[in-house]
């Protein structure tokens, strides 16, 4: 296969079109992979030419970013090493955990340990955390760039209004800007859609879109059956909605001669928006990861793509969908004619 690359946001760092999503390296409380079948799935995502690496330091209470280190080994530069800090280190202690500088300086000096290396490519905020002025986390994040230990940041889980208030305060301030998000999106889950995504669009940042396959209800795994195996999502956690889409997955893919899970991570790049989406796959088992990986040369049809958002839709809600509604009163009879030119 052939893996393409695009700039990240509004850097110069290339970045390969699937990420690889390192949640599942490591053991723990009887889930996970490993190291044997981790460094498996590293190098197929390696020889297929994938190049981001995306861990934090709490996945698999830092056995992730161990795993991480030993298999970049003395190819580490030639990989875009990501990772995150915001989640708590030691929960009987207030400050291991949270946006503001001393959780960052603490969490960022063990991950480089864990990872082996003296730099981090991008570090991502892993959450929102209300309590630390906007002002703090993002000139600690910008000392962070300016010591060389880490080369970009970006933000994941936060609301569109923090994070346009933090950029902003970076962009005046003279201070490292985020170039990308880090979003749960998928058919069952595109609540992005609202206010993340036409953020991303104005601002001109990349989205890594994690979860894509939504806990594997996307597979064929619960409307399929006969594909056991462990998993985090019971049956009866499933909605009939989600059960819907999921058999419109299916019957996309029986067509085209593909798998589930390759429509449902194709759908993620189909979006109608300038803005660049990376899906995040990761596996336990090697056979998931390479089926996942041949996402990235499936196409999928306009019909099959229309057929998708059908079944999946959503409603965006106020104020999205009034302003939708009073086009003709607010615009006029040729406001329909009128559209954006080059963006300045």
């Amino acid at each position: 296969m052939v893996m393409n690359y695009r700039t990240l946001g509004p850097s110069g760092l290339r970045v390969s079109d699937l990420f690889l999503g390192t949640m599942t390296f490591g053991e723990s409380a009887g889930w996970g992979a490993p190291i044997d079948e981790c460094r498996k799935i590293f190098n197929a995502y390696a020889e297929a030419g994938g190049n981001v690496i995306d861990t934090a330091n709490r996945y698999a209470e830092g056995a992730s970013e161990e795993i991480v280190g030993e298999l970049l080994g003395s190819e580490r530069d030639r990989f875009v090493l990501a990772t995150k800090y915001t989640v708590s280190t030691r929960p009987d202690d207030p400050n291991a955990a949270g946006s503001h500088r001393k959780s960052l300086h603490r969490s960022l000096e063990q991950s480089l340990t864990r990872l082996r290396t003296d730099y981090i490519d991008l570090l991502w905020v892993h959450i929102w955390d209300s309590l630390t002025p906007a002002e703090e986390m993002m000139r600690a994040l910008d000392d962070a760039v300016r010591s060389g230990k880490v080369l970009y940041v970006g933000i994941s889980d936060t609301p569109a209004w923090a994070i346009s208030r933090a950029q902003m305060l970076a962009e005046l301030r003279g201070w490292s800007p985020f170039i990308g998000l880090q979003m749960p999106y998928s058919l069952l889950q595109r609540d992005i859609e609202r206010e993340l995504l036409p953020m991303a669009d104005e601002l001109g940042l990349s989205v890594t879109a994690w979860s894509p396959l939504a806990g594997g209800r996307l597979t064929g795994k619960y409307t399929r059956g006969g594909q056991g195996g462990p998993t985090r999502v019971n049956l009866d956690e499933i909605t009939d909605r989600e059960l819907a889409i999921a058999r419109e997955v299916d019957a996309v893919a029986d067509e085209l001669g593909v798998t589930s899970s390759q429509v449902a991570l194709a759908w993620t790049t189909t979006r109608p928006t300038p803005v660049p989406i990376h899906p995040i796959i990761g596996a336990r088992r090697l056979e998931q990861f390479t089926d996942n990986l041949a996402a990235a040369e499936v196409r999928l049809p306009d019909e099959a793509v229309g057929r998708l958002d059908k079944a999946s839709a959503i409603e965006l809600g106020f104020p999205h969908d009034f302003i939708d509604a009073v086009q003709d009163f607010v615009f006029g009879e040729v406001g329909e004619r009128v559209t954006r030119g080059v963006r300045g």
